[in-house]
């Protein structure tokens, strides 16, 4: 899954476009590499994003095409 897709399905970030701008300016890496919007996400990838002073690093347990609110959380764990 396309890491776009997956910070908007995950609700990380709300919406796809806000997350397609947030990362192709360079504000995430996956596994320690700068990642851009298409970079594809794996399960067991470690995602780290930088929104402006506070960083988030999360852990990709499962991926989903489409969740509801309260499965989102079981996407991912934080670090």
């Amino acid at each position: 899954m396309r890491l776009d897709k997956f910070l908007k399905v995950s609700r990380i970030i709300k919406r796809r476009t806000v997350a397609k701008e947030f990362t192709d300016n360079g504000r995430a890496l996956i596994n320690d590499r700068v990642a851009k919007s298409s970079t594809d996400v794996s399960v067991g990838d470690v995602i780290e994003l930088h929104f402006g002073e506070r960083t988030m690093k999360i852990k990709v347990l499962n991926i989903k095409e489409t969740t509801k609110k309260t499965e989102s959380e079981d996407m991912y764990e934080e670090i």
